[in-house]
């Protein structure tokens, strides 16, 4: 162990020193509490820490408290070497985080059993380390899994949930815009019937690639339902979005997937609808969606294969409301 000496009395530190070094622990030795600490903060993991109670500039217990300010990992077992033994400064000790004591004069058998004690200690708070690091990256990854789809590994309905409060949140706070296209597999259920699920969900995987693959540093993208899937797009505007929307349409149907269900034959295609929230515009999320909805409706209207932009209500939807 690395062992950090606070003693102001040269002969007391010297002796201290030689036994921890015969033990064989790397030692160092500082003549007051100011030095000790300073050795602590420039000194990579002190294990123990062995200091004085009374001392110039800094005394035992307000160094024992600076070191339990720190977050050390490792832990830092501290014990107070000092001659005062009645129970007054044993909890005043106690209360500023000492671990042990050891009585003046030396005694090198007790020295020895403190740093035995320090070791398993020390060991004991690595272990509950390692297993914290462990846990917290098994949080994160069960966190990271709820919120994807298993077959596309996209993000699923809770991450869009999540993702969309954030993301109008940012929009009503700062008047960011933001871009949803609403991506649709083209005959989708032919294509199951005719080929089989498996192969469906092949088609999934590879469309989702495609849609993985397409995305810019802060786009999303999610599995919205069955065969539709929804990329969210900060910052972009219906222009921008269209030009995406073009690029993903031509990548899906470069892929060459054949298609024999449907009529005529060819490949696995898809139909996108895009809707935008401008700067400072008031709108809910959830309008957004249905106006990318409206959107997708209409390129499948207009023949499949295609990307269509909202444009507001049509005369139907102006009657309905």
């Amino acid at each position: 162990m690395k062992v950090l000496i606070a003693e102001d009395d040269a002969v007391s530190r010297t002796i201290l020193k030689k036994s921890v070094e015969k033990f064989g622990h790397e030692c160092l030795a500082a003549e007051d509490g100011e030095k000790a600490w300073e050795l602590f903060q420039s000194t990579e993991e002190v294990d123990v820490v062995i200091s004085d109670w009374m001392m110039p500039n800094t005394d035992g217990p307000e160094l024992c408290r600076r070191v339990r300010a720190v977050d050390a990992d490792p832990y830092t077992f501290f014990v107070f070497l000092t001659a005062l033994g009645d129970k007054e400064h044993l909890l005043e000790g106690m209360k500023a985080g000492a671990d042990d004591y050891l009585a003046k004069p030396l005694d090198r058998e007790q020295l020895e059993v403190r740093l035995i004690a320090a070791s398993r200690v020390n060991s004991l708070h690595r272990r509950l380390n390692e297993q914290k690091a462990e846990l917290e990256k098994l949080n994160g990854e069960l966190f990271a899994l709820a919120r994807r789809d298993p077959l596309t590994r996209l993000g699923n309905r809770l991450r869009l949930r999540e993702d969309l409060e954030a993301l109008q949140a940012r929009a009503e706070r700062y008047g960011q815009s933001y871009s949803a296209m609403l991506c649709d597999v083209d005959f989708f259920k032919p294509y199951n019937d005719h080929y089989g699920h498996l192969a469906g969900d092949e088609v999934l995987e590879k469309v989702a690639e495609v849609i993985s693959g397409s995305l810019r540093a802060g786009d999303t993208a999610y599995r919205y339902g069955g065969e539709e899937f929804l990329i969210l797009l900060p910052e972009q505007t219906l222009e921008s979005a269209k030009v995406a929307a073009e690029r993903l349409r031509r990548s899906v149907e470069d892929l060459a997937i054949p298609h024999e269900a449907k009529a005529p034959p060819g490949v696995v295609t898809v139909s996108l609808g895009l809707a935008a929230l401008s700067q400072d515009e008031k709108k809910p999320a959830e309008e957004l969606l249905r106006e990318a909805d409206a959107a997708l409706y209409g390129a499948k209207e207009a023949g499949r294969n295609t990307v269509a932009v909202y444009n507001g209500p049509t005369a139907e939807q102006q009657d309905a409301g």
